[in-house]
């Protein structure tokens, strides 16, 4: 059994080392022909100015899709519900932060307007076709998402 103490500061503490979880949500959406990435630039350090899809740290009393959910809402103000999970990422250096895993949802939408909040300096639609550099692996997410969503190039 895990044993889940807090310290005297609130903090958790553990016997062994733990990875942190994070959920990223990639939304797409057609218009004009051609279809679009919902992304949101990064306004703090790592990969500050780089642009991502909206996402964060799961909290202790939320599953991985609430997370994805809630950080959607939180950056975006975009509220949807129902996206199906497209990938699991682990990599060991996927994040200069530490050790984070990541667990990517997507969904097929109708280009809601994207209002940047929380830590994100802007959201926007992105063209597939026209795309920034991405940061962290989202390009490997990005590839993942457009499969399972069955997106072709």
């Amino acid at each position: 059994m895990i044993d889940y103490t807090k310290t005297s500061d609130g903090l958790y503490a553990y016997q062994y080392p733990r990875a942190s979880v994070t959920a990223d949500a990639v939304l797409f959406a057609e218009r004009d022909g051609q279809m679009h990435v919902l992304l949101i630039q990064r306004g703090n350090d790592p990969y500050k100015g780089y642009w991502a899809f909206p996402g964060g740290f799961l909290n202790m009393d939320e599953t991985v899709a609430r997370c994805a959910e809630r950080e959607l809402e939180e950056e975006t103000g975009i509220v949807l519900t129902g996206m199906q999970l497209s990938g699991i990422y682990s990599d060991v250096e996927r994040d200069p932060r530490g050790r984070v895993i990541t667990a990517a949802y997507a969904a097929m939408t109708t280009m809601p307007e994207a209002t940047a909040a929380d830590d994100a300096a802007a959201a926007k639609w992105w063209s597939l076709n026209a795309l920034p550099k991405l940061a962290f692996d989202h390009e490997t997410i990005l590839r993942d998402a457009k499969r399972v969503m069955n997106i072709k190039d």
